[in-house]
């Protein structure tokens, strides 16, 4: 077993809050903050911004967002994690895995595979449903851990196929996803204009 199967960072990672306006720089454009730092110590997000200020030169992950959960692309965090055994998804081409445990949607038809921790369906047969779940699964039994070894990408290569209800919630575009949806505008209090009353005819 490795030494830090666990890197520190990652917890953090996990418990930090994205998508909050930037205090230095929220009168820009698209200044929400969905980037995180792996080298600094400062632990908090950050919108793209900050990155050209102050992290031009260190390892940033991108934190994007699919039905109201945060996602990040599985081709930026294999490059600092060993997330195998974890379910990855393609949202419009691009394939991601989702940071924490979701919600579990109404039980539908049995199925063969699981999340070990937290019991959500699975499309493939993986041990975990997000980066947090593999984090508890390492710390009950030891098995499983966060250091690359050359083997991640071999893992990652095959294609999971999921099916048209779970397509059907992953359906947000991976660059719409960064910034949260608009809620739609409210209802109008406007009363429609009723129609010409017509008079009946004369009878002769």
């Amino acid at each position: 077993m490795d030494a830090m199967p666990v890197p520190p960072w990652l917890e953090k990672l996990l418990t930090t809050a994205f998508f909050t306006v930037c205090r230095s720089h929220g009168a820009a454009n698209r200044s929400e903050c969905n980037m995180y730092c792996l080298d600094c110590s400062v632990d908090d997000a950050f919108c793209p911004y900050c990155r050209s200020s102050k992290h031009r030169d260190h390892r940033v992950i991108q934190i994007r967002r699919s039905s109201y959960h945060d996602v990040v692309r599985v081709s930026e965090i294999q490059k600092v994690l060993d997330i195998s055994r974890v379910q990855t998804y393609v949202i419009n081409s691009a394939r991601v895995l989702f940071l924490n445990e979701r919600p579990q949607p109404k039980v539908g038809k049995p199925v063969s595979h699981v999340c070990e921790i937290c019991g959500r369906n699975l499309l493939d047969p993986f041990r975990f449903c997000s980066l947090g779940c593999k984090l508890v699964g390492i710390r009950r039994k030891e098995d499983a851990s966060f250091t690359l070894d050359g083997k991640n990408e071999k893992v990652m290569g095959r294609r999971s196929i999921s099916s048209p209800k779970e397509e059907e919630e992953l359906r947000e575009a991976s660059q719409q996803d960064i910034y949260p949806p608009t809620p739609p505008p409210p209802p109008s209090r406007s009363r429609r204009r009723k129609g010409i009353p017509q008079r009946a005819p004369f009878s002769s």
